[in-house]
């Protein structure tokens, strides 16, 4: 492919193999930073942190300024559209979130898109603060849950292990279900629309529960919202690029990626390089996908996997970044000695 001028994230995400691929990494700006734990000790609670533009683009920009990443993602949380919503979310330390939970018909009459756009306000300043403030070669990613993640949270009242309250309304009301996620897939179109428009340059779709569904429900409440809001988002904004990830669907992953109108796929770390290379590369740019407990590991281990995944995807499109977040206990010595290598 001819080279394009522009920014690298960019120009991967059109499918240009590029001699180094560009970076980022999920979770990038987070607990394992001390000037994060700094700001975050003065903001208050998370939520409060979230909705402060001036310190979420700050912390947003800390990783940027460490370690010189190809693309900044927006410091937010997949959250925020329940809260838009007038779901109860709160986050408890040592607990994480905690929702009122919406189980029913009864409970979802309670949410509504009326004033979604003025709760979540403070989310759309931050995305213009970080746009004005980014180096020009440096991409800035807006995001928003997927449906069945976010409703997931929803039903469950916070993270789940066995995800019984949502696969009982799926499974036992998939029509009444249904209009949660009809309801979803309207606030994010509409959220990550009003993202691009403040200064989004990609946006991901993280759809972090995904490997929770056997094929006929992945199929119904993964792809087929995705479907949607590709769509609709692709009207409003024919060149915004989106990625989607989601996470742990296995083989599921080839007709997620092929039938969504997704112009990328974030891989998770237990997808084999060489099988995505040949079933998914082949057909669009693939993002990831180090095992983030070797940003833990470093040394050796870590320089051995890098090495891996870079020859593995070096026939095509590829964005190097992790199968899931930095975790809180990375050295950020390690995460240097990542970046070093994918930039040399």
């Amino acid at each position: 492919m001819a080279i394009t001028p522009g920014k690298r994230m960019l120009r991967a995400l059109k499918g240009e193999r590029l001699d180094k691929p560009p970076f980022w990494l999920m979770r990038q700006a987070g607990r394992y930073l001390p000037e994060y734990r700094e700001i975050r000790s003065q903001a208050g609670g998370f939520l409060d942190l979230c909705f402060s533009p001036k310190l979420a683009c700050e912390v947003t920009l800390q990783p940027i300024r460490r370690y010189g990443m190809d693309a900044a993602i927006l410091f937010s949380d997949i959250l925020i559209v329940p809260y838009g919503l007038g779901q109860g979310v709160a986050f408890k330390e040592g607990e994480g979130p905690v929702l009122d939970p919406v189980r029913n018909a009864s409970d979802l009459s309670r949410l509504s898109l009326d004033g979604f756009h003025e709760r979540v306000a403070p989310v759309y300043e931050t995305v213009t603060r970080i746009a004005e403030a980014l180096p020009k070669e440096t991409t800035l990613i807006g995001f928003a849950g997927s449906p069945w993640t976010v409703a997931t949270y929803m039903a469950e009242g916070g993270g789940s292990k066995e995800f019984v309250a949502v696969k009982r309304w799926a499974y036992g009301d998939p029509e009444g279900f249904g209009q949660l996620i009809d309801l979803l897939v309207e606030a994010t179109v509409s959220y990550l629309s009003r993202q691009v428009e403040a200064g989004a340059e990609v946006l991901q779709l993280f759809d972090s529960w995904a490997g929770a569904l056997p094929e006929p429900g992945f199929r119904r409440w993964c792809i087929e919202p995705t479907i949607r809001i590709v769509a609709a988002l692709k009207a409003r904004h024919p060149d915004i690029p989106i990625i989607g990830f989601p996470r742990g669907a296995g083989t599921l992953y080839v007709p997620y990626a092929t039938e969504t109108g997704i112009d990328a796929v974030s891989l998770d770390t237990t997808v084999s390089v060489a099988w995505a290379a040949e079933a998914l590369q082949s057909k669009l740019p693939v993002q990831g996908n180090l095992d983030p407990i070797l940003l833990v590991a470093g040394g050796d281990a870590l320089d051995r996997e890098v090495e891996r995944i870079l020859s593995g995807f070096s026939g095509g499109a590829h964005i190097f970044n992790l199968g899931h977040g930095v975790t809180q206990t990375t050295p950020p010595e390690t995460v240097e000695r990542l970046a070093r290598r994918l930039r040399a």
